[in-house]
């Protein structure tokens, strides 16, 4: 019985898509009048960092299809954490999300901890889904495994976390703020000491 087989590559897909959002992202800073080198530079990485997860979480794909192709690969949908986990991709992970808390700050002012892991699980929920989904429909090449989600989120917080210790510092604040697309967050004001008796 025949099947049908189609090789997706990376780079024809995804150094055209990385492409498309630096004009598309320099466009919308110049329509919102907010060009500047160290702004453009801001969506362009954070572009540039989005390309980079889709091709090492989806491309280059395999996909196979129709009557010959066999039963779906079960084995590539991995259900139970920490059981089959391999610490190499573990690690990986976690470094692929660490980035995500800066992108997050700079292109769109968030703060909050709760908010950064979840975006990082969200993001990675997603693209679980998506593996599952064209494993057991065309038979892809890709694992669905819930110890991404693990990691993925892990590495959200400590990003996270990196990120706020730099925003402690006055210093540190200063050095992202021309970087920013955000509204730039207040200074924190001055604690005031009571004048005291002499």
């Amino acid at each position: 019985m025949p099947s049908h087989q189609l090789d997706v590559p990376a780079l024809p897909i995804l150094l055209p898509l990385g492409g498309v959002l630096m004009v598309v992202s320099w466009l919308l800073l110049r329509r919102r009048g907010m060009v500047s080198a160290r702004r453009l530079a801001t969506v362009w990485l954070a572009g540039w960092y989005a390309v980079a997860v889709i091709g090492a979480t989806l491309l280059p794909l395999h996909l196979a299809w129709g009557p010959g192709a066999g039963p779906a690969e079960l084995y590539r949908i991995i259900l139970v954490p920490l059981t089959t986990m391999r610490v190499d991709d573990f690690l990986l992970n976690i470094v692929m999300t660490l980035p995500l808390a800066a992108v997050l700050y700079l292109v769109a002012g968030v703060r909050e901890r709760r908010r950064v892991v979840l975006v990082g699980l969200l993001g990675s929920l997603a693209i679980e889904i998506t593996q599952a989904v064209i494993n057991l429909a065309w038979h892809g090449n890709r694992w669905a495994d819930v110890n991404d989600l693990i990691s993925n989120s892990l590495g959200a917080l400590l990003g996270f976390l990196l990120l706020r210790r730099v925003l402690r510092s006055a210093s540190g604040r200063r050095l992202l703020r021309p970087w920013s697309l955000a509204r730039p967050e207040p200074e924190p004001a001055p604690a005031h000491r009571p004048a005291t008796r002499s």
